[in-house]
């Protein structure tokens, strides 16, 4: 199939024009990034954003890789001198994996079968008479009784017939598109326990005796009942009613239901969909609805990246850091603003003893490092930690940080890089508190799993989690923009246009000159050529540069275009970015050209006002309920504050500062009918619940939302499905799939 063709199926899938299929695919083949296009290339595509152009690269890998077997399916009947002008006219028109397949199976090479031993005996000229149902079933066998061919009777000639004809039945493409939709539209997912499994797999109570429809189950129960499959707690059946399987064989084989074959049509029937249908369209359905199930899960955890990598910053703030613990005690950290640290100790604040000694070193070490901020991760003995910080009253904000994923990070080839003389406790202390200060430069360096947002990420395709979440960081560390002369290797991978490679390269060539003090100097890193300079340059900041625009998001090829905005005023550059009233001067429709339109002036414009701004809310403080700190604390009833720290489609999780996250049912968080939590609420939004039942035996803290009140960061505007533009970036990707399937 052409690439134009290509453009043309993928344009009408996504509702875009072909023009900006065809423009999108040229500027990744030159190796463009999704993030540089959907920024700097709005011309060019005629404004997609992120998710489009991620949609356009997607499909059309997925359309080559459609080509590549439909070319191998083309030469291998070839091969085989079976490929007829209606067979390859065929071949060319399917549009799917499946219909490419279905037309292939008949010819594709076999293990022997039934079949293929019945036609060793010569039975297939007996299974055409059963087929066209010409004369009666024992005349027409008497003929192939032959005992050198091993066919001794009437029996075994029309059982050898009947097995030709089933395979038949079942590698029929009309047929089994026919069977594919009845498995999904009427079949249904049913759920057994395995006879002695009760207590051992009690977490999969609710699935012992279930049974709901396929088209109707949602993500994480298609995810949940095939884990208790795979740990075999569950007995789980992927079937559409029987009778209506074989009233659909029945109605395209048994043409003369009044036949002398009419029997012997029906066996072969009945064989060939439980032997041979049944089990293959059943094993292609699970494959789908785990796909599908698979991309849910995988949309939601993106979603739920997102929001957490953007969470709001506290900035560059001299920060001390604590990791809590009772027997061990809690260890501390002094960060700087860069997040460098300065000095690390471990005080005891739970043992009487050694309270007196650990208020003085901690005022002493507040007031000598200036401290201007206390980041407490919210573990093992943090609300008891923060107890005691707050008695002493230390004069600077003390604020608790999720520190899901910071033993991950301690433990990592990252930190021991970072910290090589230093052990894990003290890793994950200077993890906590750098997360406060810029939760996306510390998060990127932990493996996106171990963070704590997803539901059943170890068990979709894990290439196909990579693939999504990938994107989703270097979508938000673009949108960011990153500081080159303080970022680390790994955020600095995440970058348009560089990756490991020349991340690497950066910082190297960074601690050998000393920090860069202009976006141009960068060209003098080995290995980052024209190219990359291209894709990264707009994405980075250099504070204090030697020029102005350097610590913006305008990009290099853009210089020019400002200076002349500029020199057309009579103005200095520096002037054009303090003076509001001399920027509303600037005539855009004035430097509009073949290369320059209007949306990347008024990115420029925009820029121009908040050079290098920040994208992420401003930060705000939050404290947790005084004296809740453990489930044994909570009574039905209770009003908390709480964060929002993972959604999912059935609920939101929230953390009450009890060391176990309450859920709040879908069904719970609005007085109006919400199908989707995340239609109102966001990972690390501050909220209000009323706890509804403790289950300290099976550790479960149920929670509502009714009736309470929802704080910052604010959600988005409800999403209605008609308009896409309030989408989130992972639903409208989501949406686009959906039109044309995996």
């Amino acid at each position: 199939m052409s690439s134009n063709v290509h453009f043309s199926v993928i344009a009408t899938e996504l509702s875009v024009k072909e023009w900006q299929v065809k423009a999108t695919a040229e500027l990744l083949e030159t190796g463009a990034t999704v993030p540089f296009i959907s920024r700097y290339r709005k011309e060019a595509t005629g404004q997609l954003d992120e998710v489009q152009i991620a949609a356009v690269r997607d499909r059309l890998e997925q359309l080559r890789e459609l080509d590549k077997r439909r070319e191998s399916i083309l030469a291998s009947l070839s091969q085989m001198e079976k490929l007829s002008k209606e067979l390859e006219e065929k071949i060319l028109a399917a549009s799917t994996l499946s219909q490419l397949e279905d037309l292939y199976l008949p010819y594709r090479p076999k293990r022997k079968t039934k079949a293929s031993i019945a036609r060793e005996k010569g039975l297939e000229p007996l299974a055409e008479r059963m087929k066209q149902m010409q004369g009666t079933p024992e005349q027409a066998a008497e003929a192939f009784i032959d005992a050198s061919k091993g066919v001794n009777s009437l029996e075994e000639a029309l059982a050898g017939a009947r097995d030709i004809m089933a395979e038949w039945i079942s590698e029929d493409a009309p047929t089994r598109e026919g069977m594919r939709t009845l498995f999904v539209s009427k079949g249904t997912f049913s759920t057994k326990v395995f006879p002695g499994k009760e207590e051992e797999g009690a977490k999969f109570k609710d699935y012992f005796e279930w049974q709901e429809p396929i088209a109707k189950a949602p993500s994480h129960r298609v995810l949940a009942m095939r884990r208790g499959e795979k740990e075999m707690v569950l007995m789980l059946d992927v079937l559409p009613p029987e009778e209506e399987a074989l009233y659909l064989l029945e109605k395209n084989f048994l043409t003369n239901p009044r036949s002398a074959w009419a029997d012997q049509m029906q066996l072969a029937i009945k064989d060939a969909y439980k032997r041979l249908l049944r089990p293959s369209m059943e094993t292609e359905v699970r494959m789908q609805t785990k796909t599908k199930a698979d991309e849910e899960a995988i949309r939601v955890f993106a979603e739920n990246l997102r929001q957490l990598l953007l969470a709001s910053p506290l900035g560059q703030k001299r920060v001390l850091a604590i990791d809590p613990g009772f027997r061990t005690g809690c260890k501390v950290v002094c960060l700087d603003q860069q997040g460098k640290m300065l000095h690390h100790f471990v005080i005891f604040p739970h043992e009487k003893n050694k309270q007196a000694s650990t208020e003085a070193e901690l005022r002493h070490v507040i007031k000598t490092y200036e401290i201007e901020a206390i980041a407490l991760g919210n573990g093992t003995a943090s609300r008891e930690t923060e107890q005691f910080l707050k008695q002493l009253q230390p004069g600077v904000p003390l604020l608790v940080v999720n520190e899901s994923g910071a033993s991950v990070y301690s433990a990592s080839d990252v930190a021991r890089q970072e910290f090589p003389d230093y052990d894990v406790t003290v890793r994950g202390a200077v993890s906590i508190g750098r997360r406060l200060m810029d939760p996306l430069a510390e998060l990127v360096k932990i493996d996106p799993k171990a963070i704590g947002v997803g539901q059943y990420q170890h068990d979709v395709d894990q290439n196909a989690l990579k693939k999504s979440l990938d994107d989703v960081v270097m979508s938000c560390v673009n949108a960011v923009g990153v500081e080159v002369n303080t970022a680390s290797k790994e955020l600095l991978s995440y970058v348009s246009g560089l990756g490991p490679s020349l991340a690497q390269n950066i910082v190297e060539y960074r601690n050998s000159h000393g920090p860069f003090n202009s976006r141009e100097a960068l060209r003098k890193v080995p290995r980052l050529g024209d190219k990359a300079f291209e894709q990264a340059a707009g994405f980075l900041r250099i504070r204090e540069a030697v020029h102005p625009l350097d610590a913006s998001a305008v990009h290099p090829e853009s210089y020019p275009l400002v200076e002349r905005m500029a020199t057309d005023l009579g103005c200095k550059l520096e002037d054009l970015l303090k003076q509001d009233a001399l920027r509303k001067r600037i005539e855009l429709k004035k430097y509009v050209s073949d290369q320059v339109g209007l949306p990347t002036l008024r990115d420029i414009l925009n820029e121009l006002e908040k050079p290098g701004r920040d994208p992420r809310e401003k930060f705000e403080e939050f404290q947790f309920a005084e004296g809740i700190n453990k489930p044994e604390d909570l009574r039905v009833g209770m009003k908390l504050p709480g964060i929002v720290t993972n959604i999912t489609r059935f609920g939101a999780f929230v953390d009450v500062g009890v060391h176990q996250d309450g859920l709040v049912h879908v069904s719970e968080i609005s007085d109006k009918f919400i199908s989707d939590p995340a239609e109102v609420l966001k990972v690390s939004q501050r909220v209000e619940v009323t706890v509804t039942e403790v289950d300290l035996a099976r550790k479960r803290i149920s929670l509502s939302m009714k009736g309470a009140s929802k704080q910052g960061p604010k959600p988005d505007k409800k999403r209605e499905p008609q308009k896409e533009k309030e989408l989130s970036m992972e639903d409208k990707l989501h949406q686009l799939k959906a039109k044309f399937g995996k």
